[in-house]
């Protein structure tokens, strides 16, 4: 074993050493293409892609940034097969190589073709390709929002197409309809006519028509990104998708509510035949015009047999009329005998009324007699009512302030055996009887305190001290 004092070789670093494997695997890796399948698929918050490219026998890390995820076609999803570019990298501090990819692209219209089917098969687990949830055309929208490339040719189809058939009012939206920024674009398109208001400045459209000429499946991929597809789902107006020639099936196309196989037939769909409705209309009247003629016509008919049908006027009128000459007659010489009748009547009444009237008039003063009356007993029963009140509130408070209304309260009143009232505990003394009056009854009572009364000391006569006085 050799002695590491004497040994020639370069000692390095840690750090000088992983900088050097570094920059040889960068010199001599600083290009590469690779095949492989995607594995484990990390967004970080940051926006770079972190993820494992792999075939059967060997993985590699591999790192998309930022700026570079924004630019692809397509999201990255495990089990995908790509083609990546990019160069050869080392970092240090895990002691692992990486890729850091540049561009990438699906290995192959296979590729992208199952990443379609997958796709397919997510919306359609979530319901978004069901026919309930689709929503019917307006027969004649007044607005038509159209989704599409402001230079392509198709713009310029469906704006001649409805002017050929029923020329609407269109609003145009243009967006790139290929590239890894067209997704982006149209589902923001398609979120910004329905957040319109109804009654703003720029009317919000009646339909929406999604619209972009053919192309491969790499060339039409826009329409299959999950943001086209989830902002189509969402829209509340009508949606049409024109994407590609008939033989041509975007995932935009199963969520649409109407899909047409061209650009120019979802013109033909949103709008019918101006002249075609005209005829229609006009057809229409034709028929109602003859309808009411021949009704007219037939009710004419009927009116008439039934005419013929009915007596002449004068038949029936006849006997009415001789009835009414008798009546009229009689009603005059009525009239007479009536008033004379009822003149009599208003004479005889007007004596009796005249007698009448002096005996209204006692009755009146009678009637306003008995009225003051009746006023007056009110009036002196209410007088004697307040005066009883005033008498009853005057005996509460007096028997609120005397001692009756003490002793009701739970006191009571000691009085000595002569009557005398007793107001201090300490005038008592033991054996003193007292008499105590309560608010029901009376009770006599014998003091007992405890200590003898106190004993009266008489002053006792000097006591001679056996000595005469010297005076």
């Amino acid at each position: 074993m050799s002695d590491p004092k004497t040994s020639n070789a370069h000692e390095y670093t840690v750090s000088e050493l992983a900088g050097a494997l570094k920059r040889t695997v960068e010199d001599n890796y600083g290009h590469v293409r690779v095949r492989g399948e995607l594995g484990r698929v990390v967004i970080a918050r940051s926006g770079h892609v972190y993820m494992d490219l792999k075939d059967d026998r060997a993985v590699i890390s591999s790192i998309v940034w930022k700026g570079v995820a924004g630019r692809l076609r397509f999201a990255p999803e495990e089990g995908l097969e790509v083609i990546a570019e990019g160069r050869l990298s080392t970092y240090p501090g895990r002691s692992q190589y990486q890729l850091i990819i540049e561009s990438m692209e699906p290995a192959g219209a296979g590729a992208l073709m199952a990443l379609l089917e997958a796709r397919r098969k997510k919306f359609q687990a979530e319901g978004l390709f069901d026919e309930a949830r689709k929503q019917p055309l307006p027969f004649l929208p007044h607005t038509i929002g159209v989704i599409t490339s402001p230079t392509g040719a198709v713009i310029r189809d469906i704006l001649h197409r409805l002017r050929d058939r029923f020329p609407r009012h269109v609003l145009l939206w243009p967006v790139l309809v290929q590239g890894e920024k067209a997704a982006g674009q149209i589902g923001a398109a398609i979120e910004g006519f329905n957040a319109l208001e109804a009654s703003g400045a720029v009317p919000k459209p009646d339909l929406l028509i999604v619209a972009r000429g053919g192309g491969s499946i790499e060339d039409l991929w826009a329409f299959n990104e999950e943001v086209v597809v989830r902002a189509a789902a969402s829209s509340t107006i009508p949606l049409i998708s024109a994407v590609g020639h008939e033989t041509d099936w975007t995932l935009l196309d199963y969520v649409a509510d109407k899909r047409a196989p061209t650009p120019t037939g979802a013109a033909e769909i949103a709008v019918p035949v101006r002249t075609e409705l005209l005829g229609t209309v006009q057809s229409h009247q034709m028929r109602l015009t003859g309808a009411l003629a021949r009704l007219t016509s037939r009710k004419e008919t009927e009116l008439r047999a039934a005419a013929r049908g009915l007596p002449r006027p004068e038949d029936l009128l006849g006997i009415s009329e001789q009835r009414f000459d008798s009546i009229s007659g009689r009603l005059s010489q009525a009239l007479i005998t009536g008033l004379q009748s009822r003149t009599e009547k208003f004479n005889l009444i007007g004596g009796r009324l005249r007698a009448e009237h002096v005996l209204a008039d006692l009755r009146n003063r009678s009637d306003n007699l008995n009225t003051l009356a009746k006023r007056a007993g009110v009036s002196v029963k209410r007088g004697f009512m307040e005066r009883q009140r005033h008498m009853d509130s005057l005996g509460k408070l007096l028997r609120s302030l005397s001692h009756e209304g003490v002793l009701a309260r739970g006191f009571a009143l000691v009085q000595r055996a002569d009557g005398a009232l007793v107001r201090r505990g300490a005038d008592l003394h033991d054996g003193d009887k007292v008499q105590l009056t309560f608010a029901d009854a009376k009770r006599q009572a014998r003091i007992e305190t405890g200590k003898k009364p106190p004993v009266k000391r008489t002053k006792k006569p000097p006591v001679p001290s056996g000595q005469g006085s010297l005076f």
